[in-house]
């Protein structure tokens, strides 16, 4: 089911507020997501941007001509999907306005949960917003591409830098725990065995903090693999990770539908426990059984996740055995054995 907020982004058309695109004109969609349904005579040609990649395989199998990261410039229109990371938010508005030509307009929508009235308020203090409309529990908002949006673009960079993690690690906003080792991670790292060897894997691996302490402490490494749908993520693992005397692999991938070819001495991972904007436990546990199903017989998995979802019994039958090693704050390290 697509959200309201898709439904808000298009309404100004629907409503006559904003002239609908005229045919062979050009509109770029930064953070399209799947559903959403363009009104009647809506003719611009659509450069969709998604980096995650379910929704990317979504869109692309839709028909959509969709790419990872924004391309050209000179968009008679933008389209800007907020989501819940005020600082990717940010950023994509500030793509928008620097692909934007001169005039063009940028539309901007999000639901109440996306922080679209703060959105709004800044936006607001840096460009004159041409007007609003609140609808589908949301509100869009549109302005023009002139000089002042220009330096609100730059302003919307400045604020918004790329980080550096622990002195070592090269972040952005939007990235999970971007500006931090989150908790559960490092708590996994603690828990890794000694005599880690062969191929190993990173599930999930984000900015590759994980893949990089366990290139660091195994001793035998064969093969090191980073399994991330994020696309963003994984290219900050790619320039974050270097593995003396070995090339880590690095796969956009959405494990719950796209198979791992490969099998492992090791499965590593700290795994969502959810796909869209709700938890949902059966993420985790799908996830679970893909890592089993990319395991070699009698190959291991050290998993970290927050101590209330019920993994254990999926463990149990994915596993030949599995073992709870900790439980500290809110979370749970488990290992098994296929």
């Amino acid at each position: 089911m697509s959200r309201d907020a898709l439904k808000t982004l298009f309404y100004p058309f629907e409503a006559e507020a904003l002239p609908l695109p005229a045919k062979g004109s050009r509109a770029l969609f930064l953070g399209a997501e799947p559903g959403f349904r363009l009104p009647d005579g809506f003719g611009a040609a659509l450069s969709l941007v998604q980096g995650f990649r379910p929704y990317f395989a979504s869109l692309q199998s839709a028909g959509h001509h969709v790419t990872q990261r924004a391309e050209g410039e000179g968009y008679e229109l933008a389209l800007v999907l907020a989501g819940r990371h005020r600082g990717l938010n940010e950023l994509r508005i500030a793509d928008a306005i620097e692909r934007t030509g001169e005039g063009g307009t940028i539309v901007v929508a999000g639901g109440k949960e996306d922080g679209i009235a703060s959105l709004r308020k800044r936006l607001g203090g840096l460009v004159e917003i041409a007007d609003h409309l609140p609808k589908y529990h949301g509100t869009v908002l549109w302005f023009r591409r002139d000089a002042t949006a220009l330096a609100a673009a730059a302003a919307l960079r400045a604020d918004n830098p790329d980080t550096l993690v622990d002195g070592r690690f090269h972040t952005a906003p939007g990235m999970f725990s971007f500006d931090r080792i989150d908790t559960g991670s490092r708590l996994l790292v603690e828990y890794l065995p000694d005599d880690i060897k062969g191929k190993v894997a990173d599930f999930c691996a984000g900015w590759g903090y994980v893949a990089a302490e366990v290139a660091a402490k195994a001793k035998e490494l064969k093969a090191l693999e980073l399994f991330e749908a994020d696309y963003d993520a994984l290219e900050a693992a790619r320039r974050n990770l270097q593995v003396e005397g070995m090339e880590p692999r690095f796969h956009w991938q959405d494990l719950l539908k796209e198979p791992v070819e490969r099998r492992f001495d090791m499965v590593v991972m700290n795994p969502p426990f959810h796909q869209d904007r709700d938890g949902d436990p059966e993420v985790g546990q799908r996830m679970i059984r893909a890592a089993s199903a990319a395991l070699k017989p009698g190959g291991r998995l050290y998993m970290v996740a927050n101590r209330h979802l019920p993994y254990q019994p999926v463990l149990a039958g994915a596993f030949a055995w599995h073992e709870e090693l900790a439980v500290e704050g809110g979370f749970r390290i488990w290992t098994a054995r296929r």
